[in-house]
Parts: structure tokens; sequence; C-alpha cells
């Protein structure tokens, strides 16, 4: 047995500096085939040499490159020794453990999942299942990907999974980042029963997922577990607490959590900022908003833009126009699209346009939003060839836009067009939104017999509330009595407490003069206990 000591030298490049990952490493090779012969003389020159002092004459490893150093990415360098251990490999030397758990994490940290894949072909079965360490960071960078099948196949393979949290978190966030919400808290019930000990890092994925969820007893419960395992003042978990009961609609408890965080950071913040604003709440949000400042934080792209797209007063959404304007941030993409969505709130279209013209990058968020400003306007048309000129990508959220846009116009051969082109050039399937858009379309033009067509026809699922709201709106508004009456008592259906039907119905019945069949729904709706 020969033992060859490694080092393989991973030169991976920063913008400003260069940071070098050592990984060191026994290989050990069998030489089988060498002669007994040349095997004696090796053993007769050790022992003549064992009292001298010597220094081995280096010499080119399977895993040591000693070519010219080139500058490379941080992914070339990375590569490259990937490639080196494929080599190795396949002349039947054995890679050490830790060898594979560097690149893995190296994976991970640059977001390389296809090369960790080829990693992973490369890992022993039996190495892979009996280590825990190594299978837990190659779920991780699985989970991290979203590629979650593999990453759960890899946690049933795991031998030893009660050993640490660590395998269960990474599951756990590779579901919730996914919006597979029902998994994640599954799996953390499953860890529960398992006795496994949740830590620090358990509670704020599994907080995401009972958020993501909208089951605020589901949140109770795992609260009450987060006091019971000692993390009642870990400021990461009250954080998440604060995001959780927010989202399930508790904003009282959100605040009082808020309120017990000692030293409070941006995520706290933040966490207050949006709970707010997503409940409408804009006094407190401005009052949260200057209490980050006063307190020394600048609130963070994400808080700037969900206060921007609240539907703020004039007043105050000029006065955050002019924080951005002060601290130099008003072209930071998001916060720029939430300008645009500002104005466009407030009507002012030329400071709309303005915005946009001036925006050093676009995405596609950039060119939805003009086009849902003009979603009266026959500009949205307009914006909608520049997008296409400009080689941007449409996506399901801008044909809604413009489907709006050619019902408030009328403009019913543009609708279709663009109904027929979102699906053959661009590959998307309608959804809800989209077909409630064409049957405004073709309600708002009087065609009322295309537009119920198109929902007993043409849907490829049944037919949600928007999608027949939009019909009985057409029926009032061309009197048609027929198909308005079929249409509101699916309606009824769909949505028993939702008056506006009702109240819709009774105007399809009143313009007729069928003042019975008035009376007839108004006592429906005074049995059902809507207001009139």
């Amino acid at each position: 047995m020969v033992m060859v000591m490694v080092i393989v030298v991973v030169a991976i490049e920063r913008e400003e500096d260069v940071m070098y990952a050592f990984y060191s490493s026994s290989l050990t090779t069998k030489l089988t085939n060498q002669p007994k012969q040349k095997q004696k003389q090796t053993k007769h020159k050790k022992n003549d040499n064992q009292n001298k002092l010597s220094f081995p004459k280096s010499s080119p490893t399977p895993l040591l490159t000693t070519q010219k150093s080139y500058p490379q990415s941080k992914l070339q360098a990375l590569d490259a020794v990937i490639k080196d251990l494929e080599a190795s490999i396949k002349n039947g030397i054995t890679i050490e453990t830790q060898i594979f758990s560097s690149l893995l994490e190296t994976c991970f940290h640059l977001q390389a999942i296809d090369h960790g894949i080829r990693i992973h072909r490369l890992i022993p079965v039996n190495l892979l299942r009996r280590n825990e360490g190594l299978s837990s960071k190659l779920l991780r960078l699985y989970a991290s990907a979203g590629h979650i099948d593999e990453a759960h196949h890899v946690f049933d393979q795991m031998s030893k999974r009660d050993v640490s949290a660590f395998a269960w978190n990474s599951l756990i966030s590779g579901y919730a980042e996914l919006g597979m919400y029902e998994d994640a808290l599954a799996l953390y019930f499953q860890m529960e029963e398992d006795g496994v000990e949740p830590d620090g890092f358990t509670f704020p994925r599994v907080l995401k997922a009972c958020g993501g969820i909208g089951l605020i007893q589901i949140g109770e419960e795992v609260h009450r577990h987060v006091v019971r395992c000692g993390f009642g003042n870990d400021r990461f978990v009250l954080n998440g607490l604060v995001d959780m009961y927010a989202k399930c609609g508790d904003i009282v408890k959100a605040r009082r959590v808020f309120d017990n965080i000692v030293c409070k950071d941006l995520v706290s913040w933040n966490s207050m900022l949006t709970g707010y604003v997503r409940h409408e709440l804009l006094e407190e949000a401005a009052h949260i908003f200057k209490g980050m400042i006063q307190d020394g934080y600048e609130p963070d792209s994400v808080a700037i833009s969900a206060l921007l797209t609240a539907g703020l007063p004039p007043k105050f959404g000029a006065q955050i126009h002019g924080w951005v304007l002060r601290r130099g941030t008003e072209w930071n993409l998001s916060i720029a699209n939430s300008l645009i969505v500002l104005y466009s709130n407030l009507g002012k279209l030329r400071r709309v346009r303005w915005l946009f013209d001036e925006m050093p990058e676009r995405d596609v968020v950039s060119w939805n939003s003009i086009i849902s400003a003009h979603h009266k306007h026959p500009g949205a048309l307009l914006y909608f060839e520049q997008m296409v000129g400009a080689n941007a990508l449409p996506d399901s959220v801008t044909f809604i836009s413009l489907l709006s846009a050619c019902a408030h116009l009328g403009m019913v051969k543009d609708g279709e067009r663009l109904f027929s082109m979102m699906q053959k050039s661009y590959g998307i399937s309608p959804i809800m939104e989209h077909y409630a858009c064409m049957v405004n379309l073709y309600g708002r033009a009087g065609l009322i017999d295309e537009a119920y067509d198109m929902i007993v026809n043409r849907m490829e699922f049944e037919a949600g509330p928007t999608v027949w709201g939009a019909l009985l709106y057409a029926c009032f508004l061309h009197n048609n009595v027929t198909i308005g009456v079929v249409t509101a008592k699916i309606l009824f259906e769909l949505e028993p407490d939702n008056e506006h039907n009702f109240l819709l119905l009774m105007k399809i019945y009143g313009n007729e003069g069928r003042l019975q069949d008035v009376e007839r729904v108004r006592v429906m709706m005074v049995e059902r206990g809507l207001d009139l």
C-alpha cells in the first residue's frame, strides 16, 4: 500500500481578491502489479536511508495540476477539480470523505447544482448512506436548488436521521421555499414524533410554512413548542413569529411579539412594516417606518416596495419618494417598479411615463407595471410592442393587463389576437384571470353569447366567481335577462355571501320592470342576512 498525500488547491476568483480553498486528503492506491524484486529493492533502499535526513523529490499527484495558472471563474475552478476527481476515481483511486464534503459545501455556496449532481455520482452509495454529515450536505444542496424529490430521496436513504436537526431543517426549508407548506409542516411534526430536537434554525423555517398556509392554530402550537424548547427570546425565531402572525391575520399578536423583541434588527422592523401594509393599516405602517429610521435602520427595497404599492395617500407617498431620493436609491429596480405603481394608482400617467423612460434597467415587472398603468389607454398595446422589440419575454401577468385594456377599449379583435398569441407564440396556458378578461372583453362589447360560450365550451377547467361575475356584469350592462338569471344562480352557489351578485340581478330584473322578481331576490338577501 502506498499513501499519497494530496492537496487540491481550488482558486476561486472574487471581484477584488482571490480566495483559495484547500482540501487535504490521503488517497490510497493498491499497487497490485508491482514485481516482487522491485518491491525488495525498494525495501533495502528504505533501510539504507533510515538514519539520513532526506526530503523526497516532489512529484505530481493525480489531483494536483501543475499547469500554468490562468485566471478562472469560481465555477471554472470547481469544474476543473471535479474533472480531476472523475479521472482519479476512474484510475481506481479512493477519495477521502472530506474531499466530497468540502466540494459539496462549495457547490452549495456557489449554487452549482449541476456540479453537485456530478459529485453525487462519484460518492459510493454505502458511504453516503452511513455518513450523516455527507448526506446532509448533499440533501441541503438539492433542497436549496429546488430539487426536492432528490433531496427527499437522500433523506430517506440516511441511516441516522436523529443525530441532528440539520437534514430536517434543510428539507423543511426546501419545501417551504417551493410553497409546499403542508409537506414542510408534515415533516416538522414527523421530526417531533421521532424525537429529533429542533434548533434555532428549525423554527423560522416552520413558521414560514405556517404563515404560507395561513392556519393560525398550527402557528400557535409551534409558538408553544418554541417556548418549551427555550427559544422564546431568540431574535430570529421571534422575527419568524411576527411574520407568521401577520400572515395568519392576527396583527395584534404580531405587534405583541414585535414589542417583546429586545434587540430589533432590520428583519424585525421589515416584518412588522410589511405586516401592517398587508392589513392595509397604513397609519401604523407609517409609524413603524418612522420608528425604524429613528432606531438607525433603513428599510430595504422589499419594505419600501410594499409601502409604495399599498395605495398610500398622495402626501405619504410623496414623503416616501422624497426619502428614497435622498438615499439615492430611486433607480433600484424593485423601488423604481413600485414608484410606477404608486403614481399609476394616483392617476399621474405623465410621471409614470417619465419614470419608465428614465429607468437604467428594466425587467418583466417594469414592463407589466407600465402596461398595467395604461389598462384603460391605447398606450398599453404600444408599450407591449416596445417590450417585444426589446426582446423582453412577456409572462402571464403581461397578458392579463393587455386583455383588460382591450376589454375597456372595446378592442375585441386585438384581444382575440393577443389571447391566441399568448398560447401559440409564448406557450402560456390561460388561467382564471385570462378567461375573466376574455369574458369581460366580449361582455362589454355586447357579445353575450360569445362570452357565455367561452365559459361553457372553451375553458379547460371550471369557471370561478371572477369569470361568472364578469358575465353577470355584462348581462346587467346589456339587459340580458336570460343568461343573467342563469349566471346569477351559479354565483349564488359559488359566493352565497356576496350581496353584489344579488344586487346586480335585482337591477337586471328592475330594468325589465319585473318587480315581483326584484322583491323575491330582496327576500333571499334578507333570509341570508345580507345588507341591502
